[in-house]
């Protein structure tokens, strides 16, 4: 078979894994009694990625090669979703906190790892061929992008939004990429006697880069922004669902199929992946993640005017600007890193850039959105209702504080010759 479709076929099931259940668990787990734990589910993901990512990663550079890891990390991941699943059918409405929790995050302890695994997999296997990563690459990952897709219309379809089989499914589709990664390319063990630190790989050397006042200044607003980054994967879907309890909303195709209308998020972030070369060079670094800051604020605002009726387009605009809220700061971001920083350093700071964002900023992120839609919202049934305007436009207004003062604080002078030159 051919490189480059074996290679898809990994990114496929690689985010397929993940889009069975990422954006629609709050819809099981309300209805459950953990509706007001569903900040928990979602920040374990960021605890794990502080560590787990670096750890597994160490593992494949010194003694499991990377494609087997892949594997072994899928397996464990997969059993143990399937097992959260299993669980969750034959508990019914018994289900408990504890015991789900638990399955849950041994499985996404082993699957958040994943995902550098397969990237490492993919540039060795494309480097071994003699293949351009930097021009190969892209339109391989684009099919993981798919994949999440088509897990989330699956899950819809088959009416698993509201049921741990969408745990199963996403278990079955790990232990089926864990068999695959075996057959994949070898990867090679490092055999440099100058092998990376846990600390290296963890980035924490680049926490040096502190002691420069505008890095400083960035990575905080990186771990500001990155609050944002996991709100609406926990709450988009009962938002929108919630319509439900209101008979004139009750049979749209929204509250019907509230994982379809989210997934245009996914697609929209395929899509704006191709706008970010043009408004680079044309704004500059600084201007475009202001661009992605003020599209957040949009992000939320549009959920807080919207309605499944006559308001769906608000909903849709909303789906459209996600790909730029969470696109345009990710990207650029970690261009303004690699353009900022030395190259014995440059693989630190993108970890720390990760770490922040992703790690630090994604938890604290769900943790608080949890208290604030607990503060508003209230589970009847299957519906999470209450003042859902209001909790938008808290996170709206959150999202506004930190694009003001990052145009403030943040200095930074565009030179669209030195970023061609880069390029």
């Amino acid at each position: 078979m051919n490189l480059k479709v074996r290679l898809i076929i990994m990114n496929f099931l690689q985010f397929a894994v993940w889009g069975a259940y990422l954006t629609c668990m709050g819809r099981y787990l309300g209805p459950h009694g953990m509706g007001g734990k569903i900040g928990l589910f979602y920040s374990i993901q960021g605890i794990v990625s502080l560590f787990m990512p670096a750890l597994m990663g160490i593992v494949a550079d010194r003694w499991i090669p990377a494609q087997k890891m892949l594997g072994i990390c899928h397996g464990i991941a997969g059993a143990a979703m399937i097992a959260a699943g299993y669980y969750g059918l034959v508990s019914g409405d018994a289900v408990q906190f504890g015991t789900l929790f638990t399955l849950y995050t041994i499985s996404v302890a082993f699957y958040m790892p994943t995902i550098a695994l397969s990237n490492s997999v993919a540039y060795n296997a494309l480097d071994m061929n003699g293949y351009d990563t930097v021009k190969a690459f892209p339109p391989i990952r684009v099919f993981g992008t798919v994949g999440f897709i088509c897990s989330m219309w699956t899950v819809d379809l088959l009416g698993f939004q509201h049921s741990s089989k969408q745990f199963l499914l996403s278990g079955f589709i790990g232990l089926v990429l864990a068999i695959y990664a075996f057959t994949l390319p070898k990867c090679p063990i490092s055999t440099s006697a100058d092998k990376k630190s846990f600390v290296d790989a963890l980035g924490l050397r680049a926490f040096a880069l502190f002691k420069e006042k505008r890095m400083a200044i960035f990575f905080i607003f990186s771990m500001l922004l990155g609050v944002s980054l996991q709100i609406t994967n926990g709450f988009a879907n009962p938002f929108i669902h919630s319509f439900g309890a209101q008979p004139e909303y009750a049979d749209t195709f929204g509250v019907q199929h509230a994982n379809i209308l989210v997934s245009l998020s996914q697609i929209s972030e395929t899509l704006c992946i191709l706008l970010i070369p043009f408004f680079l060079h044309k704004f500059g670094i600084k201007k475009v993640m202001l661009i992605a800051m003020f599209a957040w604020v949009l992000r939320f605002g549009f959920f807080g005017l919207g309605n499944p009726g006559n308001g769906v387009w608000l909903f849709v605009l909303s789906m459209i600007v996600y790909g730029v809220a969470f696109d345009f700061f990710n990207i650029s971001g970690s261009l303004f890193v690699d353009k900022e920083t030395s190259a014995d350093i440059r693989s630190s700071a993108q970890g720390l850039f990760m770490l922040m964002t992703n790690g630090v900023g994604a938890t604290i992120g769900t943790l608080a959105a949890q208290w604030v839609v607990n503060q508003y919202c209230t589970w009847e049934g299957h519906h999470l209702v209450g003042d859902w305007t209001t909790v938008w436009y808290i996170f709206a207004a959150y999202a506004m504080v930190v694009a003001v003062l990052f145009a403030i604080v943040f200095k930074y002078k565009h030179n669209p010759e030195e970023l061609k030159t880069k390029n």
